[in-house]
């Protein structure tokens, strides 16, 4: 009896924990020659990036993040698409944080929801940004803050913006292009300009270190998500080393363009990925 009646419990506390992913807009690289004067333009943060629904939020994933009723309260039933974050540099803490199972507030006192986009709101990304601007005003809550958006008319305006953002340590900018609206998949009205290069790739094999790295791992065999596979052998501490990441796991690599091969030029190791994120929705 004790057993049907975990069985049960736990049917019914599946649906709460896990929901089938959201469809979000993704970024395609910036190139030479966007008129960059039809965007408004952001920080690219390192954090999580999650969806709040209008009761919860969740991963892109589509699994439910745990955190405590304070960091919500107060928040729109609106939809909001935004980034998990703490500070620059401390994505493993977030995403650490994220995977935990249970609140707890004191743990999440530093974490903000930098909201970027109001997925279900009909009008160009223009004004979802005056919307955004009323949402988190209204909610008064410390925890939900919007990312600053600005609009830089050049060039050399852009760059000198992401030589700045990169000097204190952030990743690169987001430019969004003013008059676009909402849509799942990949688009071009969402760009992300940064100095590198990053995407995933699964561990499929250890290969051994030589010389100073003896009796450590000296490389990854790695395998894109279309199959391709290369070595990654920088990018790792001491202690990464001594304890790589499980085959199997997912992880997140820069690189610096594609050889004639097609393969990821100078790859190294960036961070773990709790899971692969889902393929990409059908435009």
């Amino acid at each position: 009896m004790r057993l049907i009646l975990t069985a049960l419990l736990c049917l019914l506390i599946w649906p709460v924990l896990s929901a089938p992913p959201p469809d979000p807009m993704l970024a395609t690289p910036y190139r030479d020659g966007v008129p960059v004067a039809a965007f408004l333009v952001s920080e690219k943060l390192d954090g999580v990036r999650a969806r709040w629904d209008g009761r919860a939020l969740w991963t892109r994933g589509g699994a439910r993040i745990a955190a405590p009723a304070t960091f919500t309260r107060g928040w729109s039933a609106e939809p909001m698409d935004g980034e998990l974050w703490i500070a620059r540099g401390r994505f493993d803490d977030i995403s650490a944080l994220v995977r935990r199972v249970g609140t707890d507030a004191q743990a999440w006192r530093d974490v903000r929801f930098m909201v970027f986009d109001l997925p279900t709101h009909p009008g160009p990304f223009a004004e979802r940004v005056v919307r955004m601007r009323s949402v988190v005003s209204t909610a008064r809550n410390a925890h939900l803050v919007m990312i600053p958006q600005q609009r830089v008319d050049t060039r050399a305006e852009l760059d000198a913006e992401l030589a700045r953002v990169v000097a204190a340590g952030g990743e690169g900018l987001m430019l969004h292009r003013r008059d676009a609206r909402y849509r799942a998949g990949r688009s071009e009205d969402l760009l992300k300009y940064k100095p590198h290069e990053d995407a995933e790739a699964q561990v499929v094999a250890h290969l051994p270190g030589k010389g100073k790295y003896a009796g450590m791992m000296g490389a990854l065999q790695v395998r894109t998500p279309d199959g391709r596979h290369f070595r990654i052998g920088t990018g790792f501490t001491d202690a990464q080393r001594a304890k790589p990441p499980p085959v199997g796991a997912w992880l997140t690599y820069r690189y610096n363009g594609l050889t004639s091969t097609g393969l990821p030029r100078f790859a190294r190791f960036m961070r773990m990925r709790d899971d692969m994120p889902p393929a990409d929705p059908k435009r």
